[in-house]
């Protein structure tokens, strides 16, 4: 299995500003003294192909591959076009009009489903997508990010059942120069 050379890819997340330092605060209320952009990362063909190429093979024995919007969206297409499985792109919030269906793309009753996202602290909003989609007959076990910042995410997501795999950790974002 291809996997991320970690330094080269903390390198070029640095080089293209994703990596910043400073004070911000993260999707789930915590402080921290630095932050990880992935959406910037994402929109350069190299950084995008790369994360595709080493999460694709996660998806081994999945029907579809998901992502959570904005973030994990590009990066379930690029999984998808890697591995050749359609890709399920998940709401943080069930629309109001329309279909008012969860995701979009087609799901069937029982499909094993790889989630991908970007970067996961405690795995919150993930749980909550995970939770959807399992409402409507997924069968989800494993999630491939590409940052884990050691903040609870594996933990509470072993709590529903799911591992998490990380391409990068936070230590990882610590030790790579």
């Amino acid at each position: 299995m291809k996997t991320l050379d970690t330094k080269w890819f903390v390198s070029e997340l640095r080089k293209c500003g994703a990596l910043k330092h400073g004070d911000f605060t993260l999707t789930s209320g915590k402080k921290s003294n630095y932050y990880v952009d992935i959406k910037v990362a994402i929109t350069r063909p190299e950084l995008l192909e790369a994360i595709a190429r080493a999460m694709a093979p996660h998806s081994e024995g999945c029907a579809r591959i998901a992502g959570v919007e904005l973030g994990a969206v590009p990066i379930a297409a690029a999984v998808s076009l890697k591995c050749g499985l359609p890709y399920i792109m998940v709401r943080k919030e069930k629309k109001e009009h329309g279909t008012q269906r969860p995701f979009e793309g087609e799901m069937r009753q029982g499909d094993k489903v790889l989630f991908v996202e970007d970067v996961v602290t405690t795995g919150g909003t993930l749980a909550k997508a995970i939770d959807s989609l399992r409402s409507q007959g997924a069968v989800i076990d494993k999630v491939v990010c590409v940052v884990d910042r050691d903040e609870g995410g594996l933990e509470n997501l072993r709590k529903i059942r799911v591992a998490l795999l990380s391409l990068i950790s936070s230590k990882d974002l610590q030790t790579a120069t």
